[in-house]
């Protein structure tokens, strides 16, 4: 099988995807550096099988930790007894916004009605804590944008989350999980995701019983506003993790959406300062609509072809100590543009990438959106 930038991926074997998951599960291997390793050794089981050495140039003094073929058939058999399938990058299945997304997730476990995916998307999402107009307001929005002929997305958290989601179920409703199909969060959601599956789909990139921690609140917000083409914001405070998801939306080149709200009240405070710094006031589902109609159907390739090819030939590049040595010289603490650091050493772009994920391996880099790296 191949990849180009202007189709989508072909469906994967069995073997192929279970190597997928190994090495998605493997130490330290983030979505940017599977994509680069799947690119740079023409397949997953052959960038497996290049792991020890290139985490132990990139310096790490270890042996690197490589997910067994037991674990993940383990987990996808475990998965499959909660009704939900692996779909990997461009797959039927896989939201399409997300395949043309940096850093969109090589697998997710999705469950229900996968047709929902291709459906034209709108993320809302807000306060946990909202308040009774809000939540109608929501209701209305989701409802009429569903009419329209889209699916809403949102985080299946209490409040705008699960009103979005409820409103819209019957006419589309996609909820990304910060954990797994066996621990649904918040619990008392459970009625609700059941519905959803249903009618919509639960989708998530956690192993099955992954039970979520604070930190994978912004993965799974980031997916959200990926998965669309636009975040709905309503009734976010100054601190509200619902501002995470604008920010996200804003680096993916999503439209941004804020519902005003009074300024005496303190729901409304981050909505208010998205509106002033460029966010469109939205009132209703035509102030969306209006936005994302030119746009549908005008789907960007995927951000970088990943495939499989037959032959697994590997990208020749290379580098020695000194070349490793410019790379780490020219990364900071605070994030760096990696066209930056090609201009700085002077090295190919293979053999940028090819440094870049030994080091990543070895756990001394950090990725940013934007293609950014920092040090660790």
């Amino acid at each position: 099988m191949t990849g180009t930038g202007g189709s989508r991926q072909a469906t994967l074997t069995d073997a192929q995807k279970l190597d997928w998951l190994r090495l998605l599960r493997s130490e330290n291997v983030g979505p940017a550096t599977f994509r680069a390793l799947v690119n740079r050794f023409g397949s997953a089981a052959a960038a497996i099988d290049a792991l020890p050495d290139l985490s132990a140039r990139g310096g790490l003094r270890r042996r690197i930790k490589v997910c067994s073929r037991a674990d993940a058939e383990r987990e996808i058999e475990t998965a499959a007894r909660l009704g939900a399938t692996l779909v990997a990058w461009g797959e039927p299945g896989y939201p399409k916004r997300l395949s043309d997304t940096e850093g969109g997730p090589p697998l997710l476990y999705a469950a229900g009605r996968l047709d929902v995916t291709h459906m034209p998307t709108v993320a809302i999402v807000g306060s946990r804590n909202c308040s009774a107009l809000g939540r109608r307001l929501v209701s209305t929005l989701a409802h009429d944008l569903g009419a329209e002929g889209f699916a809403v997305v949102s985080g299946l958290a209490r409040g705008i989350d699960a009103a979005a989601h409820q409103a819209s179920v019957r006419t589309g409703t996609i909820a990304i999980l910060a954990g797994g199909h066996g621990h649904i969060y918040p619990a008392e959601h459970g009625d609700l995701a059941n519905a959803i599956k249903a009618d919509g789909a639960l989708i998530t990139e956690m192993p099955p019983y992954w039970i979520a921690r604070a930190k994978d609140f912004p993965r799974r917000n980031r997916i959200i506003s990926g998965a669309s083409y636009g975040v709905v914001i309503v009734e976010a405070a100054a601190r509200s993790g619902s501002l995470i998801t604008a920010r996200f939306a804003l680096e993916q080149g999503r439209e941004v959406f804020a519902v005003p709200g009074s300024p005496l009240d303190p729901r409304a405070d981050g909505t208010n300062r998205l509106i002033r710094d460029g966010a469109t006031l939205t009132r209703n589902a035509e102030d969306v609509l209006e936005v994302l109609r030119p746009m549908l159907g005008l789907f960007a390739p995927p951000v970088a072809p990943l495939g499989e090819p037959e032959d697994g030939r590997p990208v020749s590049a290379d580098i020695d100590d000194s070349d490793r040595r410019r790379v780490i010289d020219a990364i900071g603490p605070s994030p760096v543009a990696i066209d930056d650091i090609l201009r700085l050493t002077g090295l190919s772009h293979g053999q940028l990438m090819l440094a870049l994920i030994e080091l990543e391996l070895a756990g001394r880099i950090e990725r940013h959106a934007g293609q950014r790296v920092s040090l660790l």
